[in-house]
């Protein structure tokens, strides 16, 4: 019954990739899959996303990582201003948790979940 919501979102904090999870996996696992292939762009993420292979997988497809180096790894120079639009994806998700059976989660599968979260999703769209 546990479950992570894990999404992409756009400029404008509208999600345009969601994927859920189950709530003991690591979110990096969904990584490969939320990464959208735009050249030129940035992919922004918290501590959680610090891994080589993720950084080498961007640098690959010509996206600029803005991930911040975790306290074990080595440093790593990032963009600031740019990291600081990462809360975009954090009120994407709180506004998907203003929806009732989000917040909730009565649906009993992952499937019937994902679907709401999608129609919360379209309804984000349509504002």
């Amino acid at each position: 019954m546990s479950s992570k919501i894990n999404l992409a979102v756009d400029a404008q904090g509208r999600p345009i990739r969601l994927l859920i999870a189950p709530g003991q996996s690591h979110d990096i696992r969904a990584a490969r899959q939320l990464t959208i292939d735009q050249p030129g762009g940035h992919v922004i993420a918290d501590r959680g996303y610090d891994a080589a292979w993720l950084i080498e997988f961007l640098k690959e497809r010509g996206i600029k990582p803005v991930i911040p180096a975790r306290t074990c790894s080595p440093p790593r120079r990032y963009n600031r201003a740019i990291y600081r639009a990462r809360n975009l994806v954090e009120r994407c998700i709180n506004k998907l948790k203003h929806f009732r059976r989000v917040a909730t989660r009565y649906e009993k599968t992952a499937r019937n979940f994902r679907s709401v979260i999608a129609i919360a999703a379209m309804a984000l769209w349509w504002r």
